[in-house]
């Protein structure tokens, strides 16, 4: 109880130091939880995918799009359990800083394929027997005040011409790491329309879908079932990419991973610069009580208990700041969240994040007090004392 007692108020001794110590934890703290959280949000779309859904894209590009007759023939192969088709729309709503994903969907059969996006029954209904209707996943609904009946309107960028949907379904997800903040509307009216427009030539723009979304039986015969597929249409005027659904969001982040890295750096750089905070304000604290040691172990105070007192009060500073500093961390995030809107449609701090910043608090609490208490335990009575005045 009394060694207690002798940290806080050594803790204390110095309010102004230890205040602005534990400050400078605070900040480092929450700048390494929200640069960790970042890079999880980079990472979201992979770990919510689903190890029984295959992706099958164009083996040029994504960019090129696949026949709409390949959907029946695949859903023939054996270990298909359902499937489905989407199209990038890559529309404006208002402004180029509002973006947000945008499908054309196989209205149909896509919320089957994907059970994470619940909606309620009425709302699906209204959904599909709507041509303009739309489906929008509730953050994005929170974001731009969206609610059922409203018109929303897109300025299209591949497919020209400013289009109007109506809101008649807002999901949620099954998970926090399932994706909220999606557009989707009818795959048919997209097609139609542009049918319409195209009606005196040829259009690659029309009976053409974005990717197939496959649900298999078993996670285990991804690699068969994709072989099998894109062996379908082989030699075709296009070839077929079958991957499962986290390699091609892995893909995704493959284009950015420099960005990524570098993020991950910083963050620990983050920790590297709390450490030389930490251990410059313990050094200065046991020079300052060379002294006071000596004193100590002239007393009979073993160097044991004196490394304690550095160790403790480094602890102390550094447990006070990694609570505060986790605790502001929520709404930090919550409020990076709002300002950046859609970009990252799954944001959030992880229980994994937390005990990061926790260890990293504990490390550098502990490695900022090694030289100072070695240094106090091999100092003789003599050379302290003489210290002292």
């Amino acid at each position: 109880m009394h060694f207690l007692k002798l940290i806080l108020r050594n803790t204390l001794r110095h309010k102004l130091r230890s205040g602005l110590t534990v400050l400078g934890i605070i900040v480092a703290i929450v700048a390494f939880g929200l640069l960790r959280t970042v890079v999880d949000a980079w990472y979201s779309g992979a770990e919510g995918s689903s190890d029984t859904r295959l992706i099958t894209r164009n083996a040029i590009s994504l960019v090129f799009p696949l026949p709409i007759k390949y959907q029946e023939r695949i859903r023939k192969i054996e270990g298909v359990t359902a499937i489905t088709h989407a199209s990038w729309f890559g529309g404006v709503y208002v402004s180029e800083k509002n973006f947000f994903p945008q499908f054309a969907i196989d209205a149909k059969t896509y919320f089957d394929v994907y059970p994470e996006f619940l909606i309620p029954p009425a709302e699906i209904n209204a959904f599909l027997i709507d041509r303009k209707g739309c489906v929008v996943g509730r953050k994005l609904a929170d974001t731009y005040g969206f609610e059922i009946g409203d018109t929303v309107p897109l300025r299209g960028t591949i497919y020209p011409g400013t289009w109007r949907f109506t809101v008649r379904a807002i999901y949620d997800g099954a998970e926090a790491k399932t994706d909220i903040s999606q557009f989707f509307f009818h795959w048919d009216y997209l097609n139609e329309t542009r049918k319409k427009a195209t009606a005196r030539k040829t259009s690659r723009k029309t009976d053409w879908v974005g990717v197939y979304a496959i649900n298999i039986s078993e996670s285990n015969r991804a690699a068969e079932i994709s072989n099998k597929v894109d062996a379908m249409f082989r030699n075709s005027l296009a070839e077929t990419r079958t991957e499962t659904e986290k390699a091609f969001q892995l893909s995704f982040v493959a284009m950015t991973e420099a960005i990524v890295v570098a993020i991950r750096i910083v963050s620990f750089v983050v920790i590297l610069i709390l450490l030389a905070v930490m251990a410059n304000t313990m050094a200065m604290t046991a020079r300052e009580r060379i002294g006071e040691y000596a004193t100590l172990k002239a007393l009979g105070f073993s160097h044991h208990f004196l490394a304690g007192l550095i160790y403790g009060e480094s602890m102390a500073i550094a447990f006070v700041g990694a609570i505060i500093g986790i605790l502001l961390t929520f709404p930090v995030t919550d409020k990076f969240s709002e300002q950046v809107g859609t970009l990252f449609p799954v944001f959030g701090v992880s229980l994994e994040t937390i005990y990061m910043q926790a260890i990293a608090a504990f490390s550098v609490g502990i490695t900022a007090a090694v030289f100072p208490a070695y240094r106090v335990a091999q100092i003789s009575i003599v050379e302290g004392l003489r210290s002292i005045g």
